[in-house]
């Protein structure tokens, strides 16, 4: 069996640990208080700062990056810290934005990372539509990651990344069979949008999981910033209307330090 260390340091930024490898989700290191233009009239202002500084948090192996184009997915700070690491994977048109060493993949592609002493990662890129239909052209390409490695007892580990409940995912969900979720949520709107959503709410989290019904649900990517919509408490009571056998599994991180998972 895997046992993996979980330290949740903010927003859509984990630490994952395991075997010998340290990976890193999302960077988002910046300091609280600034506005973050997403495109197209929408911002957001970041309200907390992350739990842990890069110094803090060491050395890592990959980083596995969402997507490139959004300050609370990738900041200044974050930017500068993949200059220091080794791997990065991304969107291809990630890759091809930020050069280098970066690994771009589409949905449904796959990578490997290996290194002596450690076991192989075979990391898959799952689909993501980060907001209503069509939106793509304007909210840009996002993708999720299925990581699998020797060992896994209970599925591989799924990070959802940024998106909202739609076919394409429901249908990566049933391939890939997770064993342990790291579930983007925060509902996140603008005033700009209305009533629009841009990332899934508990409600949708709740559809999804359904189905395959994952050992353990890891909400990330639901605090410390003014377009989430959707925040712990409010989750927390959606939760209370979903079915025992699914509300049961979800499992809050604490920030800023960590806490083990058996896969």
């Amino acid at each position: 069996m895997s046992d993996v260390r979980f330290t949740h340091i903010g927003g859509p930024t984990v630490l994952i640990e395991f075997d010998g490898w340290r990976l890193l989700t999302d960077p988002t290191f910046d300091a609280p208080g600034r506005t973050y233009a997403f495109g197209w009239g929408t911002s957001s202002r970041k309200l907390t700062g992350p739990a842990l500084s890069p110094a803090d948090v060491g050395p890592v192996h990959a980083i596995l990056l969402t997507h490139d184009h959004h300050g609370d997915n990738l900041d200044d700070a974050g930017r500068a810290l993949l200059a220091a690491t080794g791997t990065t994977i991304t969107t291809r048109s990630g890759a091809r934005r930020l050069g280098g060493t970066t690994r771009g993949l589409g949905s449904g592609e796959s990578t490997r990372l290996e290194a002596s002493g450690r076991p192989p990662i075979e990391i898959t890129a799952t689909p993501c539509r980060h907001g209503p239909p069509l939106s793509r052209p304007i909210t840009g390409d996002v993708i999720g990651f299925a990581l699998t490695w020797p060992g896994q007892a209970h599925g591989p580990l799924w990070i959802t990344g940024d998106t909202v409940y739609h076919r394409a995912l429901r249908r990566a969900a049933a391939r890939v069979r997770p064993g342990t979720v790291l579930l983007h949520l925060g509902g996140v709107g603008f005033p700009l949008t209305g009533p629009l959503r841009y990332t899934m709410t508990a409600s949708e989290a709740v559809r999804l999981c359904e189905p395959i019904a994952p050992r353990t649900i890891l909400p990330i990517h639901y605090e410390g910033w003014q377009h989430f919509r959707q925040g712990r408490e409010s989750i927390e009571r959606d939760l209370l209307r979903a079915p025992k056998r699914i509300g049961d599994r979800f499992h809050w991180l604490p920030i800023g330090s960590a806490e083990q998972v058996r896969l």
